[in-house]
């Protein structure tokens, strides 16, 4: 048995997944990798191609010409869409939502898991998204459900949003939040659920540095269990 350990984050869009799981990787010298920016990555792909997301036929077509890699500068992760760096084309609301409505189709979930897997198989991972300790790492040493009130994930995302000068809306924020909500959780094909040994962080109260504490005792425990 290698001496390789994953940690798996699952929880809403909005919980914070990618901040938290940022910061804990830095902190264990993890490799990070945001399988939300996966998604997003094929959503633009699909958006530059105007395939609508109810078009199961042409998302697998178009699924099985997209080419979606991960590299890392500096540790920064950066992900690739047909050899084009898109890190920074892919954090719109409108990419978002269309990530969220595409990974619905099973071509699609198919493609971007067996990456995430090869990849967790060869290196210390922190991995986040909506199935990863469900599907992705079933056998995660550590799995995360990390979620918070609708109302609090919108505001987050409001000042975030105001921050970068864009103008937005808090209710149609929230509203877009409990959607895609409900989306990932009743999609057919691995749907958002908490694993059943996952350990639920609700963060709706807590501060980043309270969550990322939280987690790195949790995974101090799980080492010496493992030892």
């Amino acid at each position: 048995m290698t001496n390789v350990y994953n940690i798996a984050i699952d929880g809403p869009a909005g919980a914070g997944k990618s901040t938290i799981a940022r910061a804990v990787a830095e902190k264990l010298n993890f490799v990070y990798v945001d399988t939300g920016a996966m998604y997003r990555a094929m959503a633009l792909h699909f958006l530059r191609n105007g395939i609508s997301a109810s078009d199961e036929a042409d998302i697998s077509l178009a699924a099985g010409n997209a080419n979606v890699t991960l590299s890392y500068e500096n540790g920064v992760q950066q992900v690739i869409l047909n050899g084009e760096n898109v890190s920074g084309l892919i954090r719109s609301e409108e990419v978002g939502t269309m990530a969220s409505a595409v990974s619905v189709h099973l071509m699609v979930r198919e493609k971007l898991v067996e990456l995430q897997k090869e990849l967790a198989s060869r290196e210390n991972v922190i991995m986040d998204g909506r199935d990863i300790g469900t599907c992705v790492l079933p056998d995660a040493d550590l799995k995360i459900y990390l979620t918070a009130s609708s109302q609090v994930r919108a505001k987050r995302r409001y000042s975030e949003l105001k921050e970068k000068g864009q103008e937005c809306s808090l209710e149609e924020i929230e509203q877009d939040i409990i959607r895609r909500d409900y989306q990932d959780m009743n999609r057919e094909h691995s749907p958002l659920k908490q694993a059943e040994d996952a350990v639920l962080l609700d963060s709706s109260d807590m501060t980043a540095k309270e969550v990322i504490d939280r987690i790195l005792m949790l995974f101090k425990d799980k080492l010496k269990e493992r030892s």
